[in-house]
């Protein structure tokens, strides 16, 4: 049994992030196993949640996966820790569109049988937060509610006034924090600049939140709050499940992963399910990288801001000319939504792969939103028929958005056709979790060790 925690809120804005981070800091540096989870696709805020604790930040989203995986997901993560701290999504209650309560932070936490921390932003408010607490606390019986933590509190007589309306609402107070905007992590069109952009100045951040939650928070009161959570039944997530034999032999195929700043966007798992699969997993970054790891079989381009780093991208020529020399030769490479831009003809006028006969460029337009999905095409990923679910998140455009022979069929909210199946190439908007379907990594493994 992992003792843990979901940092929840009202809305988004409220601090859960910055609580989440601080306490999984805090908690870290007073010598604990922290483990960090993020409810929902969200790929930034568990860059911050890895740096905080040491630790892999891996999300739990009850619409990707399915809300059979996410407690096997969850203890895989956890194994071995001490703590896990669970940071929610939006609103409490909020989840997929249309759907009621499925991919919510209040699902994943009964799914994880958690206490629920809420965090509530009191800066506009005195005696309304106990009505605010009682209304969350009391919608849905089955989400425990069991302690707040005030955020941007602005005084101590704010606080008193706070304290005092919250002792009749029944849920405790567990941590007051002061509005503190140095601490304040840079924004720009897709959220949080990520970790690996601000490296020296993200540690500061970090460090200054877990000073804060140290100062504000009862860690004790938290940690035993963790620690009254139930056995969660059932095994652990386990990559190697459902993968069958390894196809890759004893030489194993070099499946190149790309990295650095420009490309920040994976899940853990994947890595995990590609080196179960038989592959030797090596991560290269293409802003500095001039060429691919040695003995590369298959490439694996995820998301990110290429968008940011289009001048840099473009003049790292010999590694734009290493990426189409490979897929020219039938290797696997399968990318998504920034790897779907590097594989393009150009990104905002800048010379990219020329891979794919498209042209990718910013957009006013932001494409947000959980998507269903079937493989038009047969792929190095799926075969035609096989039913995925999505998460789309850029605020760019390519022209076309669909090749020849296309991805995806989307099915919600909208019908339409989208990405590139050419040759061994798979090219999309769409981030998957290959959790769901590890056949994924199997088939893209074996391409990857074929003759």
């Amino acid at each position: 049994m992992v003792a843990r925690l979901v940092i929840a809120a009202p809305s988004s804005g409220s601090g859960k992030t910055t609580v989440a981070t601080g306490l999984m800091a805090a908690f870290a540096a007073a010598g604990l196993a922290v483990s960090p989870h993020k409810v929902g696709p969200d790929y930034i805020d568990p860059g911050y949640h890895a740096l905080a604790t040491g630790r892999p930040g891996r999300n739990l989203d009850a619409y990707l996966c399915g809300p059979d995986l996410v407690a096997p997901l969850f203890a895989h993560g956890a194994a071995g820790c001490d703590l896990a701290v669970v940071e929610g999504v939006m609103g409490m209650y909020d989840g997929a569109a249309g759907q009621g309560e499925l991919a919510s932070t209040a699902h994943v936490a009964k799914l994880l049988r958690a206490p629920v921390v809420l965090v509530v932003d009191a800066s506009s408010q005195s005696r309304s937060v106990a009505a605010l607490v009682h209304g969350f606390a009391s919608w849905d019986p089955e989400v425990r509610v069991a302690g707040v933590i005030l955020n941007k509190v602005g005084s101590d007589r704010h606080e008193a006034l706070l304290r005092e309306a919250l002792d009749e609402s029944g849920v405790p107070v567990l941590g007051a924090l002061r509005r503190a905007p140095q601490v304040h992590a840079p924004s720009r069109h897709l959220g949080l600049v990520p970790v690996a952009e601000r490296q020296a100045d993200a540690v500061g951040s970090v460090a200054s939140l877990a000073a804060r939650v140290r100062e504000g928070c009862d860690l004790e009161g938290l940690l035993a709050l963790a620690r009254s959570a139930p056995p969660l039944p059932g095994e652990a997530w386990d990559p190697r499940t459902g993968l069958g034999a390894a196809p890759g032999g004893p030489a194993k195929p070099v499946v190149a992963v790309a990295g650095g700043a420009a490309f920040t966007f994976s899940y853990a798992e994947h890595a995990e399910l590609l080196t179960a699969a038989g592959a030797d997993v090596v991560t290269f970054d293409p802003l500095h990288d001039e060429q691919l790891p040695d003995g590369t079989a298959g490439l694996v381009i995820g998301g990110g801001f290429p968008e940011v780093y289009a001048p840099e991208l473009s003049a790292n020529e010999p590694l734009r000319k290493a990426v189409a020399e490979l897929a020219l030769s039938g290797a696997p490479v399968a990318a998504e939504c920034a790897g779907l831009l590097y594989l393009s003809r150009e990104l905002d006028g800048k010379p990219m792969c020329g891979v794919l006969d498209a042209t990718a460029r910013m957009s006013e337009r932001l494409s947000l939103g959980y998507r269903e999905a079937v493989a038009v095409s047969d792929s190095v990923l799926a075969a035609t028929g096989t039913r995925m679910r999505g998460h789309e998140f850029h605020r760019t455009a390519v022209e076309p958005g669909a090749g020849p022979a296309p991805a995806w069929g989307l099915h919600r909210p909208e019908r339409r056709v989208e990405g590139f199946v050419q040759g061994n190439v798979h090219a999309s908007y769409l981030h998957t979790h290959w959790a769901a379907e590890p056949g994924v990594a199997h088939r893209f493994v074996g391409r990857c060790a074929a003759p």
